[in-house]
């Protein structure tokens, strides 16, 4: 039977041996239903505003998928904030085989969404997922060795020592050494271009708090990925949402990308890399999200609210 409205229910898969915390959100109408999973950026978690996504896109007939990864937020893990981006790829796999044996998901039907440095392992994932009906990413952070060359020599210099502490400590299975994710330019941390503190503190509702700190080893591994380079790779359907104004990377990037994709496309945003997620960028952004999703899932009309 129909539900009344879009209801989110709270579930886990797993990953890796460990339970990662997921929100499965339905929509109106019987199913089964074409569904899209959301893979979140660089440290952040459910809180930090997917439920506007999760809403929007049930209310045009797709059920929706997100998840904290391992080591974050409500999942398991040990240490807390420990962040690989092999691992974090191996918890987006488990995610989608989750989705596609969920009752009442047609499997035929599945895209994957992507922001931020979630658009790397949202590209990653489409490479060897041909079978995807469609891939979005938003303000996405594909090199992140352009995004360390963006922030300065300076601040690369700062992050060597935690880094190399971190990996020896992981060696010598010791405490693990941390860092901030977000700080002040000038600062030692993952991230410090201008604003990005404010950006990543403003994605926070009230009331929730943010672990603001990563295993430093991470610096290494974002030395490493290039996610634009495997463009070509994706078969499936691609919109790049970029911002025009971003503030972690080079937008040329991602406009290359869309355009290297054989099914590649992308519309620009007057944005900084946080304006997409606030009003009045946030509401015209899902909605171009949206009927691209409506129409390379093929869902009717019947099953969901038409947007304005």
């Amino acid at each position: 039977m129909p539900s009344a409205a879009p209801s989110t229910v709270t579930t886990w898969f797993p990953s890796r041996g460990l339970r990662c915390a997921a929100w499965l959100t339905r929509p109106r109408g019987e199913d089964p239903h074409p569904a899209v999973l959301l893979v979140h950026g660089f440290g952040a978690t459910h809180e930090m505003r997917l439920g506007r996504y999760e809403q929007a896109f049930a209310a045009v007939g797709l059920a929706v998928l997100s998840f904290d990864f391992a080591h974050l937020g409500a999942s398991q893990g040990v240490p807390r904030q420990l962040i690989s981006i092999r691992r974090q790829l191996a918890d987006v796999e488990a995610a989608l085989a989750f989705l596609g044996r969920t009752p009442g998901i047609d499997p035929g039907r599945i895209a994957l969404w992507g922001t931020s440095l979630g658009a790397t392992h949202t590209l990653l994932t489409a490479t060897r997922h041909p079978e995807l009906a469609a891939v979005v990413v938003q303000c996405p952070v594909l090199d992140t060795r352009d995004a360390a060359r963006s922030a300065g020599w300076r601040a690369a210099a700062r992050l060597a020592a935690p880094v190399v502490s971190d990996l020896v400590r992981r060696g010598l299975r010791l405490k693990r050494r941390y860092v901030p994710i977000v700080d002040e330019p000038g600062r030692t941390a993952v991230v410090t271009v201008p604003g990005a503190k404010e950006g990543w503190y403003g994605m926070l509702p009230p009331g929730v708090d943010f672990d603001n700190r990563v295993t430093a080893a991470v610096g290494l591994d974002l030395l490493t990925r290039n996610a634009a380079r495997r463009a070509v790779d994706i078969r499936s359907p691609l919109l790049v949402c970029v911002s025009d104004h971003e503030t972690l990377t080079d937008p040329r990037i991602a406009v290359r990308t869309a355009m290297r994709a054989p099914a590649g496309t992308f519309l620009r945003y007057p944005a900084d890399h946080f304006a997409v997620y606030r009003p009045p960028l946030v509401e015209r952004i899902i909605r171009d999200q949206a009927d691209f999703l409506v129409r390379h899932l093929s869902v009717s009309e019947a099953s969901g609210e038409r947007h304005a």
